[in-house]
């Protein structure tokens, strides 16, 4: 070949390197236990079969990214886990409505192909796919030389599952007097890294040297998929909401029905090391409610009768707590008391 002429790899696109990384792709999930029907990774679409067991089953669809958390992880050059947050912000929203994921896509644009970053970052996908019980059945891998900077990259996901009509989660189901249960977050998940990334640049804070911040700002987001299902499958639960950007409030607020009240006592919320080191560097604690989880990663409306039973589900370090219970009125949330930063 003319060493002169116009290649796609001297325009910074390595088609070999990509070719590289679907073939590792390929390889580790095959490594998954159970048999599968369908061979995915690497062909034009993704195949998957509908359970059986279903009557009248319903498709549910979600899609999500990590925001900049992926600039933590550059930062710390650490890139295991953010493919567990990346799994997790989606299926977490598919059980909302009592989904169980299926099968969930990738996809990863960057800069220029580094396969030791891909892998870590594939193998995190892998790993939250596992948690979820459900399968990588494709994505796609974007070299875009002129579009990142050097180093720079993005993720996001897409998750689709199903549910049986009769066991859809809506807002119909939650009732006067149920009581509102918060479940333990892992830490920040993946929501407010702006913020923090404002904060650390303002106050010229070097992660690399702070080593509480250095363990926290990484932890992976708390994939709730097997225990929320369990509860849904027992008719434990009548609804649930999955505390992202917005927070407690605005979050909650989405899955409240007319006429009815969701009565939050902050007071009872527990706050988590990272939120109050976030809190005694000058943010408010509206600022706080509406950027961050503030130690309560997903929320249960139950009937009363039915919290002890929830408990069950869970660890003790993710063990449901009530933190408030739905009466009647016009706003759909009402804040009593406020959180304990001590």
């Amino acid at each position: 070949m003319n060493k002169n002429s116009f290649t796609y790899k001297k325009s910074g696109v390595d088609i070999g390197a990509a070719d590289k990384f679907i073939k590792f792709i390929s390889n580790i999930s095959s490594k998954k236990k159970g048999k599968k029907k369908y061979k995915n990774i690497g062909g034009f679409g993704s195949l998957t079969d509908l359970p059986l067991n279903l009557k009248n089953p319903k498709i549910v669809a979600c899609t999500d990214g990590v925001g900049t958390k992926i600039e933590i992880a550059n930062k710390l050059n650490k890139f295991n886990t953010i493919g567990i947050d990346l799994v997790a912000m989606s299926v977490n929203d598919l059980i909302v409505q009592g989904a169980k994921p299926l099968f969930f896509l990738d996809y990863i644009s960057i800069n220029k192909i580094d396969l030791v970053k891909l892998k870590l970052i594939i193998k995190g996908i892998i790993n939250g796919c596992k948690q979820s019980d459900c399968e990588l059945v494709g994505g796609e891998t974007a070299e875009m030389p002129d579009t990142y900077e050097k180093g720079k990259f993005d993720i996001a996901g897409f998750a689709v599952g199903v549910v049986d009509k009769n066991k859809i989660l809506t807002k119909n189901k939650i009732k006067l007097n149920d009581l509102i249960l918060a479940i333990p977050s892992s830490g920040l998940h993946s929501n407010g890294y702006s913020l923090i990334r404002y904060l650390l640049n303002k106050k010229k804070i070097d992660i690399k040297k702070n080593k509480f911040l250095k363990s926290e700002l990484l932890k992976p987001t708390k994939i709730y998929v097997k225990e929320v299902l369990g509860l849904i499958k027992k008719d434990l639960i009548n609804s649930c909401a999955n505390i992202t950007g917005g927070g407690l409030v605005d979050n909650i607020k989405r899955i409240i029905p007319e006429n009815l009240v969701a009565e939050i006592n902050l007071d009872m919320v527990k706050t988590y090391k990272i939120f109050k080191w976030l809190k005694k560097n000058n943010i408010s604690d509206k600022e706080m409610l509406k950027t961050f989880n503030c130690g309560v990663g997903f929320c249960l409306i139950v009937n009363p009768k039915n919290f002890e039973k929830t408990k069950k589900f869970f660890s003790k370090k993710f063990e449901p707590y009530i933190i408030g219970k739905i009466s009647r009125g016009k706003k759909k949330i009402k804040l009593n008391g406020v959180l304990d930063w001590k």
